[in-house]
């Protein structure tokens, strides 16, 4: 467990803009920063992070809130995990515990999967470096290929030991529940019946490269047979867990992440090795997508980070057909792509290998094509002197350039189309108008049925919100004060000048709500003010922090949604429109006794109405319950005129 003391320090540290900016291409707007939401898809920047509040909130999906819950959305982090996390960047010091085997049993799923990868990862470190084995076989290949020691280090390359189950059985010696190895894929279970059961490692006899996920932790593997069985896969890879998802990651781009966002620009390639080399030749903003065909999921994580993808291809011919399909959805997501092709039989591991580094810089550099370039002269080959094929192979094209979704885009793109097929233009963009118009036709039926199931969720929220229960209000409204303001003072007026105090906004309001004994019925609201009564009994004031950042999610919620002002005036707004606004902190003095007034107004209704109710039940005791019902009528009088209002008698 995290100390009290270390948490706070964490959260005061932390800043959600420095956090979020390491997963997220944020741009400066005004006094926020802008970017895409990563929780959903969406092509306007609605995701806003304030550096001076903490917080971070998408306008499109409602996402919110500080630098630990962005971890805990956006990594599927716990909440200890987070804040770790966040320790380790800021340089904090936590004492750690290590784990035992019951607490790796008992911690949650995700968690336990994490904990195995990482174990796994050390072990096959260890037997590349360690084990005779792995030395004579694993660290020679590296060395073989020309992979440098720190490099083998820094993608923590590791070997799997040719026994058939050597990772298993030390991984149960060490405690590891096997269930979770299996989860993982790192072991193979069978069971026939009436046999015993037999479990063996599923990456066997083969190098290791861990797949990271974009903060650095390690969800699967990638194991590179040295046989030359032909009935041998050449890669394994781990097969899909609740923490690796093959088609959202992308190999190296928890190392490629901040070097794409300067460069705007993201190279892409096959391989693991592909990314090594390329590192080791200082082209960091590298990523692979693993053997697999580029996914939708992908390009948009590649797109937090850049506007411009750089595809790397051998000289495969049949592979860079096979990879159009990936270009035009690269296109569709609004990026711009370029091609790099390298010649036959060269891919960019063994090109970056045989090259210094500033020959690759500048091959890259120069070799870069756009992708109408580089499609047709593909395309061309294979419609020499045969008018059919060459006319298909223009619709092929024109179809790529409608999936682009700016039009100033793509009209530059049907000129340069134009310009090198030798066809005119109009006809083109004849062509190109048709495909569209049958695009939007089927986008707007979409919209359509998007748009009405948004309305009735929207009616539905209005129609819940007029049916808000006064108390309920007056609870919230004493929440988002204490919440938004608690840690302010204000002026408490009194009869005489000599009686003005100078009170702290959560002191003043726990002690005023403690001593009439008045309680929430909103259980969220109980848990949140009983954080303030804690504070107030060890003498100190709740950070924003601390509830932005809170483990209960309803209260971070809670927190963000009182913090956030629903409307902001421009800085020039008096002034230009002559028109003299007050602020809520001026406010904040009558505010408050408003507040506290016009809940204890509807609690001393409340109890009159029940003392009525027991006076028809037990009339033999008309007096005494007369008499405080009488108490009570003084009571909502005085309080009703400290709030200007007339109660009439009921």
């Amino acid at each position: 467990m995290i100390p009290k003391e270390t948490v706070d320090e964490i959260l005061e540290t932390s800043r959600v803009d420095e956090v979020v900016g390491e997963f997220v291409n944020l741009k400066k707007r005004g006094a926020n920063l802008l970017g895409l939401c990563p929780f959903h898809n969406e092509k306007t920047p609605s995701f806003t992070v304030s550096p001076a509040k903490g917080i971070y909130k998408c306008f499109g999906c409602g996402k919110a809130g500080g630098a630990v819950n962005f971890l805990m959305d956006h990594e599927q982090y716990s909440y200890p995990e987070a804040l770790r996390y966040l320790a380790n960047k800021y340089n904090i010091e936590i004492e750690e515990e290590e784990l035992s085997a019951d607490q790796i049993q008992e911690a949650n799923e995700k968690e336990s999967l994490f904990v195995v990868t990482q174990f796994a990862a050390e072990e096959f470190v260890k037997n590349l470096h360690e084990d005779e084995e792995g030395r004579a076989v694993g660290l020679s290949y590296f060395k073989e290929r020309g992979f440098r020691p720190e490099f083998i280090e820094k993608f923590k390359l590791g070997y799997s030991k040719e026994d058939w189950s050597a990772f298993t059985d030390k991984a149960i010696e060490k405690g590891y529940n096997e269930g979770y190895l299996e989860k993982a894929g790192l072991t193979i279970i069978k069971q026939e019946e009436g046999k015993e059961k037999k479990r063996f490692d599923r990456f066997r006899a083969r190098v290791m490269f861990p797949i990271q996920n974009i903060s650095g932790r390690v969800i699967g593997f990638g194991g590179r047979t040295l046989k030359a069985d032909k009935k041998t896969a050449k890669y394994l890879n781990s097969p899909e867990s609740d923490i690796y998802h093959k088609s959202k990651v992308l190999y190296g781009l928890n190392f490629a992440k901040k070097r794409i966002v300067e460069e705007d620009n993201c190279y892409l390639v096959e391989g693991y090795t592909d990314v090594i080399s390329l590192h080791q030749q200082q082209i960091e903003n590298v990523v692979a997508s693993s053997g697999t065909s580029l996914t939708v999921d992908q390009i948009k994580l590649i797109k937090r980070y850049c506007s411009r993808i750089t595809i790397l291809f051998d000289g495969d011919a049949a592979g860079i057909k096979a990879s159009f399909r990936g270009i035009d959805l690269i296109l569709e997501e609004g990026l711009n792509v370029k091609v790099v092709a390298f010649p036959e039989g060269v891919d960019p591991d063994s090109f970056a290998s045989e090259h210094s580094a500033e020959e690759v810089k500048s091959y890259l550099e120069k070799e870069a094509v756009d992708f109408i370039a580089f499609k047709s002269r593909v395309l061309m080959k294979d419609t020499e002197n045969d008018p059919l094929q060459r006319a298909q192979m223009i619709r092929d094209i024109v179809q790529s350039i409608a999936l682009i979704p700016d039009p100033i885009t793509r009209s530059v793109y049907v000129q340069e189309c134009s310009t090198l097929l030798d066809i005119d233009e109009e006809t083109l963009m004849i062509e190109l108008n048709k495909i569209r118009r049958r695009k939007l036709s089927k986008s707007i039926q979409e919209r359509e049925r998007e748009e009405e199931s948004s309305e009735n969720l929207m009616l539905h929220k209005v129609d819940t919100k007029t049916k808000e229960d006064p108390e309920e209000y007056q609870e919230k409204d004493l929440i988002y004060t204490l919440i938004k303001f608690g840690g302010q003072d204000f002026k408490l007026e009194g009869e005489e000048e000599e009686d003005e105090q100078i009170l702290n906004v959560s002191d003043y309001l726990v002690d005023e709500i403690m001593h009439d004994k008045l309680e929430f019925k909103n259980p969220l609201y109980d848990r949140v003010f009983s954080l303030f009564v804690k504070a107030r009994e060890e003498g100190r004031q709740v950070m924003e922090q601390e509830l932005i950042s809170n483990e209960d999610k309803s209260i971070s919620s809670l927190a963000i949604e009182s913090l956030l002002e629903k409307y902001e005036l421009s800085l020039n707004w008096e002034e230009k429109h002559k028109i003299l606004t007050i602020s809520e902190e001026e406010e904040l003095p009558k505010k408050i006794h408003k507040g506290i007034c016009s809940w204890r107004l509807k609690r001393v209704m409340d109890m009159i109405l029940q003392k009525q109710e027991e006076l028809r039940v037990d009339p033999d005791n008309y007096e005494e319950i007369q008499g405080i019902i009488k108490r009570l009528e003084e009571a909502k009088k005085a309080l009703a005129g400290e709030l200007g209002r007339i109660v009439l008698p009921r």
